[in-house]
Parts: structure tokens; sequence; C-alpha cells
């Protein structure tokens, strides 16, 4: 096949569909998936019974039956029920698709009447396959793993198995340096105490976020009166923590010291479209002899990166 002899948006010239195909296809960069992460979600109906429903949102499928047939944009509009055949004797898992069918390029639908992309229940599949087990286009959606004789589908029963095509990712660097020494922390009490000087940063969620990678780092920390057992964290809101990370450093006079925290969190919905505050803590344990403060020598730094992902 040539060249497209005009681009897509050209006065007067005649586009065919493959060619909108292959827009959508760069467009969204060759990926497939759901646009964003609440769409598409696969649950039980509002009554459970003999079936799932899908929630609206839209999607892009890649076309499989030829190398240049393009991608397909998918739109639902309000939940569509899916219809699940109940299980006999024994144990059954379905694969829950959306699926394109463009008779270009397989079967024989008619566009004037029929329904090119629909939802697809693929039957019987592997109770651990999270792809399309053959080479049909579509997408996979969830995987519902059904007990034997059951004929209700229930949230328990449906693997979530939706990727967003071209997660929305955000990062940024957070700096701090206190404007004066803050109050000593030692103790053997185990109980997490805030640098009275290092108030932290008031940082909003993206209302797509569905976790955030934090790298927290204190540099400069400084360590006296003896040896320093415990270790650090930091909240993020009301309800998230990083991993605690040990300190143990087994010296007596005054040093500096440098505490690396990271962890992956997940974002609660309230926390979505808020501002909420990150701030390193730290407490000592049952032998511990020195003691922690951050001063003017001190800084800190936050590598924030929320990202988006099915939910």
């Amino acid at each position: 096949m040539a060249l497209f002899p005009a681009p897509i948006l050209v006065d007067g010239a005649t586009h065919s569909a493959q060619q909108f195909r292959m827009l959508v296809r760069d467009l969204s960069n060759g990926a497939e998936g759901i646009t964003q992460g609440d769409d598409l979600k696969v649950s039980q109906l509002s009554t459970p019974g003999a079936g799932v429903q899908v929630a609206d949102g839209s999607g892009i499928v890649r076309g499989r039956a030829n190398t240049f047939q393009g991608s397909y944009a998918a739109c639902n509009v309000g939940a569509a029920t899916v219809e699940i055949a109940p299980t006999a004797g024994t144990p059954r898992s379905d694969m829950v698709i959306l699926r394109v069918e463009d008779p270009d390029y397989e079967g024989t639908l008619n566009p004037a009447d029929d329904e090119i992309a629909y939802f697809q229940v693929i039957s019987n599949v592997s109770s651990a396959a999270t792809a399309i087990p053959d080479g049909r286009t579509g997408i996979p959606l969830a995987r519902i793993d059904i007990p034997a004789s059951t004929a209700t589908i229930t949230n328990a029963m449906i693997i979530d198995l939706r990727k967003v095509a071209n997660p929305r990712r955000e990062r940024t660097l957070w700096t701090q340096f206190p404007a004066s020494t803050s109050t000593a922390i030692g103790g053997t009490s185990s109980t997490y105490y805030n640098f009275s000087t290092a108030a932290g940063w008031n940082i909003p969620v993206p209302s797509w976020a569905s976790t955030v990678k934090i790298r927290y780092d204190i540099g400069g920390l400084k360590l006296y009166n003896g040896a320093v057992f415990g270790d650090s964290s930091a909240t993020f809101g009301a309800s998230l923590a990083l991993q605690a990370v040990g300190i143990d450093d087994n010296q007596s006079g005054a040093r500096r010291y440098t505490q690396l925290m990271a962890d992956t969190l997940t974002i609660p919905s309230a926390y979505r479209g808020t501002t909420q505050l990150l701030r390193a803590r730290v407490r000592c344990f049952v032998g511990n002899a020195g003691s922690l403060v951050v001063d003017t020598a001190s800084t800190l730094i936050a590598d924030v990166q929320f990202e988006e992902a099915p939910r």
C-alpha cells in the first residue's frame, strides 16, 4: 500500500476509515486499554444475579487482523449489562472483553445494522488468564472466577484486568531548609515526633491519581549525645504513611546522617482533588541513648510522582 495521498483534514480530500484508525493509533501512541482509571469497570449487578455490569467510559482497541488496521476508539454511555452463564458441577472462569469486529478484516457484520463494538464473554478461560487467549481484536476488562453450581455473580468473583492506555503522571520535587534548630527528639518511647522546624509540604492530589510514589530524603540530619537507635517515616495526609526505615548508627559524638525513605501508596478516593500534608517523622526505641534534630545545615527533599491506574 502506498502513502495516503492526503493527510487528515485537508479540504476537498476524501479520507478512508483506515486513515482515521491510523490517526487513532498515532494519537494513542500505539497503546490500547481504557482511557481513564474509572472507565469500563466490571462489577456485580445492582441486585446480584446471572450477569455483570460494565460502567460507562471509553477505550482504545488496537486492530490485530492486519498490521495497518489501526486502532478503534470505543465509548460506552451508561452501564451495560452482560449475561454470564451459570456453572454446573465444576468451577469456571470467563473473561469479559470489549470486542471490535470490523467486517473489513473479519466476520460478516453489517455496520449499518450490527454492533461492531460490543461486550463479549469468552467462556472457560484459564483461571490465571489476564490477556485475551486468541488473536481477536479486543481488550480484556475482567475475569470472572465462578465457583461450581453458581448462577449469581458477586464482586468477590471479579478480577479487574483493565489497563489504562496512556496513564497520566505528575512528578514534582519539593525542598525545604529549616531556618532554625528543631526540638530534640530522643528517648525510648517508640513514639513518632515531627521535626518542629520542618513543617512539610501541602501537596495537591490530582483528581485522577490512583497511586503515589514518594522518595523522601533528609540530608544533614544531626545526631548527638550518644548512639541513636530508631527509625524514620513520613505521613501523607491523615491515613497514609511511608514504610519506616531504621536508624542505628552506634556512634557517640555529634555527627551528620543522611536518611532515605521511599514507598508506593494507594490514593484513597477521599484524597483525590484535595491537598494533603507530607511531613517527616522519627522515633527512638528502647536502647536509644542519643538525640536527633534538623537545623540550618539540614535539607529535606521529597520526590513525589502521582500515577493513574484502573480503579
